[in-house]
């Protein structure tokens, strides 16, 4: 297996595309050993409530398993952990981002001078995002120095 999840991306984006999903998220953990390939899946124009199913989850699992086994993209020894991302779910690619501008995010990055609450503004190429933060500035980020970011649950439920 890779080192990195970095060499599955693309494969398993397109897997998932064929069978109606979209890569949300995907991390390589646990041991060299016993890794864990973790995978957490969405539908296209998901919202709340309508996304995807445990059902959903353990069909894709079937099926990326078999695609992964038979094309010896991992070794035989690896854990599959397929879910969804989750309401507060990871912003990682470029085409995250633009999904949710207009939304909140938590973001971590060096840029904004550690971790913060921003409105999601633009998105004006594949490696920048303009964000806004809560004193209404407005900052262009590399995403290259984004070290981590999820939305930020909005519904009705919000406590604060």
């Amino acid at each position: 297996m890779p080192t990195s999840a970095d060499a599955l991306i693309a494969p398993i984006r397109d897997h998932l595309a064929g069978l109606g999903f979209e890569l949300a998220d995907l991390r390589r953990v646990g041991t060299l050993e016993r890794p864990i390939l973790q995978v957490r899946v969405d539908r296209p124009d998901s919202r709340p409530g309508q996304g995807v199913t445990a059902g959903d989850c353990a069909a894709i699992s079937r099926s990326l398993e078999h695609f992964l086994e038979s094309r010896a993209m991992v070794g035989p020894r690896y854990v599959l952990e397929v879910s969804s991302p989750g309401i507060e779910r990871p912003l990682r690619w470029p085409e995250h981002w633009r999904r949710f501008v207009g939304r909140r995010a938590r973001v971590r990055s060096d840029a904004l001078g550690g971790r913060r609450q921003v409105e999601i503004v633009a998105v004006p190429d594949d490696e920048h995002v303009t964000v806004r933060g809560q004193d209404g500035a407005e900052v262009t980020v590399p995403l290259a120095d984004v070290r981590e970011a999820t939305l930020v649950w909005e519904g009705p439920a919000q406590q604060e």
